[in-house]
């Protein structure tokens, strides 16, 4: 039989991530295009001992149906500890339990858009959240990012021109791919911008936890007195990503549509994986854990970026994020960035090619993305070298 795709679905190209990581499953290859956290970085034993206590007294709440909005003494944990850290939820905000910070991206979109609307994002930014957009069929606006986050004067010039822009995507903290951080200084000029235009914003806030270097920046919710701030929070960085746990936090009017079609997708994120978060933040060390977490890849980072600078300082460029888990390398121009990055494989060591972050998908870029978080130091070390013999067919 012939099949015929719908037209949302039709123009989409599987995620280049996803099919690079299809080759990490050579036991050979040094997996520098994944995105995943640490094995070390898991809290196996608290887990394992949370599981087995619902399960013991209280299994029916964790394998029964749920309410869609989320478990509720999750619900008020979360509130609480964003109001309390990050000064994040006014009396008009609400919150949702999602199945991964991903499904956000979607209900956003889904509630919001029409085809043919613009959603304005950061170029580069990440593929799971582009095609997502694409999905829709949303006309992608990019703005170009700096070391400090969002080009502003770009972005008006955006806005004053994009077509139904329905809202700014971004990634304020150790942003997917580049790794940069965006400065206070231009997080509260794109809440100006956005009130000024009637544009919402979409802050996905994945990696903010993992800072292991320079000065905490709040969210950009935290100061949202207006309504105009959608927050994506997610643990999948900090507790699993297995688990797909996520949460929104954004004004009431809009939650109860976002609700609605959570509903026609999932209905409900799984019970226990919520259970065994809302134990974990409240009768563990929380905070201690990622604390920890934050060293071990304080270590990796630093040990990549020496590596970087002794192996390939003569070939590519890069600025050290402050955290997160992935640092955006630039070629030089000479070099064809598809070539390099297939060099890169058959010296057995992946990365993920530069074009897949790319908002306006035919835009030509110099730059590869590599993860500190997945691969053992043993492993940063070899692929380094790795990429060094590949860097050498330039040379």
């Amino acid at each position: 039989m012939e099949y015929t795709f719908s037209d949302r679905i039709a123009a989409l190209q599987p995620s280049a991530i996803r099919e690079i990581l299809k080759a990490t499953a050579d036991p050979e290859i040094v997996p520098f295009a994944a995105g995943n956290p640490a094995p070390d970085a898991f809290p196996v034993d608290a887990v394992r001992e949370i599981t087995a206590d619902i399960m013991a007294n209280d299994p029916i709440t964790a394998l029964q149906y749920g309410v869609t909005e989320g478990y509720e003494p999750l619900k008020k944990t979360i509130t609480a500890y964003m109001k309390k850290k990050h000064n994040v939820g006014r009396d008009f905000d609400s919150i949702v339990i999602t199945s991964g910070a991903q499904q956000i991206m979607d209900l956003a979109t889904k509630v919001l858009v029409n085809e043919g609307d613009t959603v304005i994002c950061e170029a580069p930014s990440f593929i799971g959240s582009l095609n997502c957009f694409r999905a829709y069929n949303a006309v992608l606006a990019g703005v170009p990012v700096e070391a400090d986050g969002m080009d502003t004067e770009k972005l008006e010039e955006v806005l004053k021109t994009a077509k139904n822009a329905r809202f700014i995507y971004t990634i304020p903290n150790f942003q997917n791919p580049s790794g940069a951080t965006m400065s206070l200084e231009k997080r509260k000029e794109v809440y100006r911008l956005a009130k000024k235009y009637g544009v919402l914003i979409l802050e996905d806030n994945p990696y903010g936890d993992l800072r292991v270097s320079g000065e905490y920046i709040p969210p950009i919710k935290s100061f949202d007195e207006d309504g105009i701030v959608i927050y994506a929070g997610s643990f999948s960085k900090i507790l699993s990503p297995g688990m797909r746990v996520g949460y929104v936090i954004a004004p009431a009017e809009l939650m109860a549509k976002m609700t609605v079609g959570k509903q026609t997708s999932d209905v409900h994120t799984t019970m226990l994986c919520q259970m065994i978060v809302e134990r974990w933040m409240n009768n563990y060390d929380f905070e201690g854990h990622i604390q920890k977490i934050c060293d071990i890849y304080r270590k990796k980072l630093d040990l990549m970026c020496s590596l970087l600078d002794s192996e390939l300082g003569d070939f590519v460029t890069y600025n050290k994020p402050e955290g997160g888990l992935f640092i955006w390398c630039r070629l030089p121009e000479k070099v064809d960035m598809m070539d390099f990055c297939r060099k890169a494989v058959e010296q057995k060591v992946a990365v993920v090619p530069g074009s897949a972050f790319m908002v306006d998908e035919s835009a030509k870029t110099d730059c590869f993305r590599i993860n500190f978080s997945t691969p053992t130091d043993e492993k940063i070390v070899e692929g380094m070298k790795r990429l060094s013999k590949a860097a050498d067919f330039y040379r």
